[in-house]
């Protein structure tokens, strides 16, 4: 490997090889019934990592992915993560939830309670082993972190899914969509409890203040622009929430939500949206994916995270689907309907991915905890389209319940 390259053409065979290989995957291996691109970009991003390449090459590895090279990729993840988790905070659609306020908060705190408690029994069993919680981590904070991650339900991969499976638009789509987004509410929501800085909270509270007036402002200036002018103004207003949250000491992807969050998806084409969660997709957030995967850590002994992957992954599927069927029981749906819904509500993908890369960031969990997390995150996405897909088939009449 020549060493007169310089940093430039370094990081253009990196992105060369971030592009590359999961496509082939993708596309050769012909993996989209089980494991669509964004999955196999997720798994790249591992194979590309330290305990994957970095051990089998290491020369090539440490030539490839140099600090230099590094602090290049993150500056793009940090961006393209911003903006995804901008969108999924637009997305956010409440009003509907309310208007069905009984169902959607019974199964939406059915579909998080039970995992997440089911995830901290996981969690408390981690802790009586060393290497798992990180070195700025309370024992409260890793429990309910780790158990929080078990309950998530990406919304914006979910959507993904629901697409696929011909069903967004359609009145079941859009009944698991609202459970969804309230779950999303409480996951932005504990996060944000589990990073309060006791020793900064005044300077926190500041800023949720400051939000707060804020917001009514932007609100006000948004619902007067044209349409043209609120994407610009919508990216700065971004850009200065997910400041203003790192500043205080929460995190830049809590800003980027609640940035995202008080913006009302009416005042953007529908199509628009889609086509920029596209172009997301395909232009920045394959960087994250490898940066990711450069995070994961094997130092506990492979083995040992991959038995703890498991058991997160047991104790995310059962207390997602046990939730359901509680709710399903209560609520009197029909025999079938809890299954197909738990599945889809199981669906980690990338928030679950945000929301504990956050942790690692914030020293709560250790890198090999943050590996057994994402291979939870992968197993449980690939599941869910070859089990929901079949029951659909069977089940065609339910896809049109409103409720």
């Amino acid at each position: 490997m020549p060493v007169t390259m310089n940093t430039t053409e370094i990081f253009l065979i990196a992105m060369t090889l971030i592009f590359t290989l999961p496509y082939l995957i993708w596309r050769v291996g012909r993996t989209e019934y089980y494991a669509p691109l964004v999955v196999v970009q997720i798994i790249t991003g591992v194979l590309l990592g330290p305990g994957i390449l970095g051990k089998i090459f290491p020369d090539y590895y440490t030539f490839i992915f140099n600090p230099a090279v590094i602090q290049s990729l993150n500056g793009i993840a940090w961006w393209g993560v911003m903006v995804f988790v901008w969108i999924a905070g637009i997305e956010l659609d409440l009003r509907k939830a309310w208007e069905h306020r009984k169902e959607s908060l019974v199964t939406a705190g059915l579909a998080l309670g039970t995992p997440l408690l089911f995830g901290s029994v996981v969690a408390t069993g981690m802790l009586m082993y060393s290497g798992w919680i990180g070195p700025h981590g309370m024992n409260w904070q890793f429990v309910s972190g780790v158990g929080m991650a078990c309950a998530v339900t990406a919304l914006p991969i979910l959507i993904l899914l629901l697409e696929k499976l011909s069903i967004l638009r359609q009145p079941i789509g859009q009944r698991i969509l609202r459970y969804a987004s309230l779950d999303d509410i409480a996951i932005w929501g504990v996060l944000a409890l589990i990073l309060m800085d006791w020793a900064r909270v005044g300077k926190q509270l500041g800023f949720l203040l400051a939000f707060g007036i804020a917001s009514y402002l932007f609100r006000k200036l948004m619902a007067r622009l044209p349409e043209r002018d609120r994407w610009y103004v919508s990216l700065i207003w971004l850009a200065l929430c997910s400041f203003g949250a790192d500043w205080s000491g929460l995190h830049f992807m809590v800003g980027a939500f609640i940035a995202g969050a008080v913006i009302d998806s009416v005042w953007f084409e529908q199509k628009q949206m889609d086509l920029l969660r596209h172009h997301v997709f395909l232009l920045l957030m394959p960087v994250f994916f490898l940066s990711t995967g450069l995070r994961t850590n094997w130092a506990v002994g492979g083995a040992a995270v991959f038995i703890a992957a498991g058991a997160l992954l047991a104790a995310s599927l059962f207390g997602k689907l046990l939730g359901t069927h509680i709710a399903g029981k209560v609520l009197k749906w029909e025999p079938g309907e809890a299954s197909i819904i738990g599945w889809l509500l199981q669906t980690k993908g990338l928030i679950e991915i945000i929301f504990i890369t956050v942790l690692l960031d914030k020293g709560i969990i250790t890198g090999e905890t943050f590996t057994a997390l994402l291979l939870m995150a992968v197993a449980s996405t690939m599941l869910t389209v070859p089990f929901v897909s079949p029951r659909l088939e069977r089940m065609k009449q339910i896809i049109f319940r409103s409720k």
